[in-house]
C-alpha cells in the first residue's frame, strides 16, 4: 500500500500573511506539498490580493513559499481525485483569474524565489512583476513529461522570456538552474540563498518610498500597454501621463525635486 499524500495542517492558515511598513509577505504554506496550488491555497491567496488592492497602507507585495520549495504547480492529486472536464475547467479559470489578479491589483509584486518553481509555479514567477532567485532555484515548465502540455504557465511565460527560450523549456520539460533564468529573463537578478531576503527587502523598500498612486498609474499602464502595437500604445500612454501630471504626487515630486528636498506624498 502507498503511503498516504502529506496532509496540511487544519489549524494552519493556507496564505501566511506579514505587514510591514508598506511591505506585505504572503507565504504559501502548504510546506510539505512544496506549496502545490490546491484549490485551497489559490483561494486563500485570491482572497489575500483582493483584500490588499484595497488597503492603502501596502504599497508593494512579496510573494514567497514556506519550506524548501517556492511553487511546485497544481495539486496533482487533488486534480486526480475529481477526473471531471466541470472540475477541470473550475481549476483552470480558477488559476487565471488568481494570475491575472497579480497583474491587477494596484501594487507591484515581487517574487521571492529560494527553491524549485515548476509549472504552476512557474507561471507564478514569470506572472509577478519583479521575481528574485537564490543561487539554488531550479525553473521548468515540466507538463510535457506527464502527458499534460504546460498551456496556461505558456501564458506567463510566453510575456516574460523570449520565444526560443520559451519553447525550449515547454518542450524539453528540463529544469533550468538560476543563472539560465536570469539570462532568458524568467527573473530580475539571482543572488546567494544567504542574501536573498535582504535584496528582496531591499528592492521592496525602494518601491514603498515611492508615491502609491503613481505606482498603480504605471503598473495598470504598464499591462495595458504591453500587448497594443506602438501607435496606439504611445496614444494611450500619451493620456495616462497628461493625467498623471494633474496629481497632487506629481506636482508635489516635481516641486521636491526642483526644490532639492524629499518629497512628501499624498496618494493623490
Amino acid at each position: 500500500m502507498s503511503a498516504a499524500p502529506p496532509r496540511h495542517d487544519a489549524e494552519s492558515p493556507l496564505v501566511l500573511r506579514e505587514d510591514r511598513a508598506g511591505v506585505t509577505t504572503l507565504t504559501l504554506n502548504r510546506p510539505k506539498a512544496r506549496n502545490a496550488l490546491s484549490v485551497g491555497l489559490m483561494a486563500a491567496l485570491q482572497t489575500e490580493l483582493e483584500a490588499i488592492h484595497d488597503d492603502p497602507l501596502v504599497r508593494v507585495v512579496i510573494l514567497t513559499g514556506a519550506g524548501s520549495a517556492f511553487c511546485a504547480g497544481h495539486d496533482l492529486k487533488e486534480m486526480r481525485a475529481t477526473p471531471t472536464r466541470a472540475a477541470y475547467d473550475a481549476l483552470f479559470a480558477q488559476c487565471a483569474k488568481l494570475m491575472l489578479t497579480i497583474t491587477r491589483i494596484r501594487q507591484p509584486v515581487i517574487a521571492k524565489v529560494h527553491g524549485i518553481a515548476t509549472a504552476a509555479g512557474c507561471q507564478l514567477v514569470a506572472t509577478c512583476d519583479l521575481a528574485y532567485c537564490s543561487d539554488l532555484a531550479r525553473f521548468a515548465t515540466p507538463g510535457v513529461n506527464i502527458g499534460l502540455f504546460c498551456s496556461t504557465p505558456m501564458v506567463a511565460l510566453t510575456r516574460a522570456v523570449g520565444r526560443k527560450a520559451a519553447m525550449e523549456m515547454l518542450l524539453l520539460g528540463d529544469l533550468i538552474d538560476a543563472g539560465d533564468a536570469e539570462s532568458i529573463g524568467l527573473v530580475n537578478r539571482v543572488t546567494p540563498v544567504d542574501q536573498l531576503d535582504e535584496v528582496v527587502a531591499g528592492v521592496a523598500d525602494k518601491i514603498a518610498s515611492k508615491s502609491p498612486l503613481t505606482l498603480a498609474i504605471g503598473k495598470e499602464a504598464f499591462y495595458r500597454q504591453i500587448d497594443l502595437d506602438v501607435e496606439a500604445a504611445y496614444a494611450h500612454t500619451a493620456q495616462v501621463m497628461a493625467q498623471n501630471m494633474m496629481a497632487r504626487d506629481a506636482a508635489e515630486g516635481i516641486d521636491a525635486f526642483i526644490g532639492k528636498r524629499e518629497p512628501v506624498w499624498c496618494g493623490q
